[in-house]
């Protein structure tokens, strides 16, 4: 009781100096802020100061690009953006020009334009990434869950998460995936694809990885078969059109 009375002081100390700073009245970015913050002003300071845009994370530079390289591979096929895919083609063949040594042009490339160049080759016959699951592993308190949501809105998702311990079902398992990925968000004015993110992956039983594991390699089955068949199981939602990010703690 007494270091909840001494954290509630502190916490309406900090309230009171904010308010009473005559820059924050001119700095207001505008609608930036989420209203969340104003109406809730007893939350959790993690909650409270938690990263809600791409420069504020603190976690690896080189894990954060290479997500983002990722899910924006995908905008091809939900924004249906064509050249978002083309622009890291010119401006990482301009660098070699630059370097004087011309025998080994691979030499001054850093680690995150090579993975950049991998991820751009490996586009499969419907211009998906090769790769349609994520994968975030690492302790408790890494900030894997914060990444996964900060990128999806940055990239212009709607992140929909759901916990894979939970639901212990395949067959709940396997609906809450199809109603994430085939179906769009109608929360906001603006409808926004969803980004679907699976948490605790290492504790879902075999039988829903499994149910995973169908939902993709099913839809590069269909695609080898006729094209009027595909288009029809396209319709359907057959088809995974939607990036999927898992999280686990031990890989």
């Amino acid at each position: 009781r007494h270091v909840q009375k001494v954290s509630q002081q502190l916490t309406e100390i900090i309230n009171s100096c904010l308010e009473s700073e005559p820059s924050t009245e001119s700095l207001d970015p505008g609608g930036d802020m989420d209203p969340e913050e104003e109406s809730a002003p007893h939350c959790l300071w993690v909650d409270k100061f938690t990263p809600r845009r791409y420069m504020e994370l603190l976690s690896d530079d080189y894990t954060n690009r290479c997500l983002l390289k990722w899910l924006k591979l995908w905008d091809t096929v939900v924004f249906g953006k064509e050249k978002a895919v083309k622009k890291g083609k010119p401006s990482t063949a301009a660098h070699p020009p630059f370097s004087h040594p011309k025998e080994h042009p691979n030499k001054w490339k850093t680690k995150v334009q090579l993975t950049e160049e991998i991820l751009e080759a490996e586009l499969d016959q419907h211009k998906r990434p090769k790769y349609k699951v994520a994968l975030l592993c690492g302790p408790p308190g890494l900030g894997k869950t914060t990444l996964a949501h900060v990128i999806a809105r940055h990239a212009g998702y709607n992140a929909v998460e759901m916990n894979a311990s939970d639901d212990r079902s395949p067959e709940v398992f396997k609906t809450r995936i199809e109603a994430a990925t085939q179906m769009k968000s109608v929360l906001g004015a603006s409808e926004k694809p969803n980004c679907l993110i699976i948490d605790e992956i290492d504790g879902a039983p075999a039988a829903s990885i499994n149910v995973l594991l169908n939902i993709i390699l099913r839809k590069d089955v269909e695609g080898e078969g006729a094209a009027g068949a595909g288009r029809r199981r396209q319709r359907e939602g057959g088809l995974l059109l939607r990036p999927i990010i898992c999280i686990c703690n031990d890989q």
